[in-house]
């Protein structure tokens, strides 16, 4: 049972489903990592042991009866407590919501269930998924650094920190967050995990808060992409209470997954994997590059397409106000520095302003249209640095004390595929000299999800970064 916790879902399902594992056995046996662990990393919001254990033996007696659902029949995960969950709390990261107990499910959450997988609870993020976190509540810490030495705490990522951390941690086989501007591939890069921003549409949204909406993305963290792969199958689809959901037919993932690389056309940009990157990050994605040159996947040259910073923070801006303006400015004393600040700039956008960010949302968008012509899969960075030192107690401070941390912008690598609403897939793909997970980022046509999987999960077969865990 010591490395039960560090399965993969592909590993523990079959054991589960021929039930030389049962679905208690394996919950009992998280809840008593969380208790061990989390106290330290912080990774959860909530627990919900009882409703867990409910849930697990229920699950077992389905399976002793033959009823099995699948393969995530039984399999204990987290969810981003940006998703509404029928009476349990949903706070979003911010006390202004501290007494908001939703009396439903989000569609992630019921399909979830639908699949038999077993909620452990609710992960925690920054305040309302922006990048600082309210000074009153947890910090997840990345379980890569150290974790009982105040002050050098590794950054565990932007908002879906928490869902990374649990995943990286053996407290989770599985998780849920969003992403809006990277808070699924930055959080996965940072904790040397897999993370899949899905196409923008392919996961209903109905349930999950927003911060802005027509950004705004939920996707898997897993241990590997054939997870990813089995955890978007089970929550994508059309749902009619989402009006940006997808009626596209949703694809077995993994059914190609085999395939491996032969042919495939690889876009790279030097200049995108170089330019305001850590050298250390950009050995880790060339070397990536050239496995699957040597799998038989075949390098072209391309520009990546460009998204600045301040133009992502703009267009977010005033869709977060939007978001919030049952509460803000109103209640604007309850909300931490970061978020307060960040909103009030939104209300401060103009139209004209928000327009001309349209049209350069438009311009991404054309971009890679174009792009994916001559390519199948765009290649570059997840994240331009390895994970630093961020102490708690500055992880919460105004916006110009926020971005002091970062020696460089993650928008530039993350923020296009949120402009056009393009699926990428975070891998790992090293470790840097301190023993910080490195990561490569593949980006694909819209509905490409099964390609990304397929690509990612051949990387993985050539390499073994994605089995390197950061605790016993």
């Amino acid at each position: 049972m010591t490395e039960l916790h560090h399965l993969t879902i592909t590993e523990l399902a079959p054991l589960i489903a021929r039930r030389e594992v049962s679905p208690v056995e394996v919950t009992e046996h998280q809840l008593s990592r969380i208790d061990a662990l989390d106290g330290q990393i912080r990774a959860y919001a909530l627990v919900t042991s009882d409703q867990a254990m409910v849930a697990a033996r229920a699950a077992e007696a389905e399976i002793v009866a033959g009823r099995y659902r699948g393969p995530l029949h039984g399999i204990p995960i987290a969810v981003k407590d940006l998703c509404c969950t029928a009476g349990v709390p949903t706070m979003g990261g911010s006390p202004v919501r501290r007494d908001d107990v939703p009396t439903f499910d989000a569609t992630v959450v019921t399909r979830l269930d639908d699949a038999g997988a077993i909620s452990l609870g609710k992960a925690n993020l920054t305040e309302g998924a922006m990048a600082g976190y309210h000074p009153d509540l947890d910090i997840p810490i990345n379980p890569w650094g150290p974790l009982d030495e105040p002050g050098v705490e590794r950054w565990a990522g932007v908002s879906s920190s928490g869902s990374a951390a649990a995943v990286a941690a053996g407290m989770a086989y599985a998780s849920l967050g969003t992403d809006t501007g990277g808070s699924i591939r930055t959080p996965a890069a940072a904790c040397g995990i897999a993370g899949l921003k899905p196409t923008y549409g392919r996961v209903s949204r109905h349930g999950v808060l927003d911060l802005a909406e027509s950004l705004d993305h939920v996707g898997p963290f897993a241990r590997s992409s054939a997870d990813t792969a089995i955890v978007l199958r089970a929550i994508a689809g059309l749902d009619l209470s989402d009006p940006t959901s997808l009626p596209d037919d949703v694809p077995d993932f993994l059914a190609g997954i085999e395939g491996g690389v032969e042919g495939l056309r690889i876009g790279f940009d030097p200049a995108h994997a170089s330019v305001d990157v850590d050298p250390v990050v950009t050995a880790g994605v060339t070397a990536a590059l050239d496995v699957l040159v040597h799998a038989g996947a075949t390098m072209v040259p391309v520009t990546a397409p460009l998204v600045q910073g301040s133009e992502w923070y703009r267009l977010t801006a005033p869709e977060a106000a939007r978001a919030h303006a049952e509460y803000f400015p109103d209640r604007a004393d309850e909300y931490g520095p970061y978020l307060a600040e960040f909103l009030t700039a939104g209300l401060d956008v103009t139209a004209r302003d928000y327009a001309g960010l349209h049209m350069a949302r438009v311009a991404v968008t054309t971009h890679f249209r174009a792009l994916f012509r001559d390519i199948d899969v765009f290649l570059g960075p997840s994240m331009p640095t390895p994970a630093y030192v961020a102490p708690r107690t500055e992880l919460w401070g105004t916006m110009a004390e926020g971005q002091a941390l970062r020696k460089y912008s993650p928008i530039p690598f993350t923020g296009p595929a949120n402009f056009a609403g393009n699926p990428t897939l975070s891998v790992p793909c090293g470790m840097s000299e301190d023993g910080m997970p490195l990561s490569v980022q593949f980006t694909a046509a819209h509905l490409e999800e099964a390609l990304l999987c397929r690509v990612g999960h051949a990387y993985e077969q050539l390499t073994d970064w994605h089995q390197r865990h950061p605790l016993p």
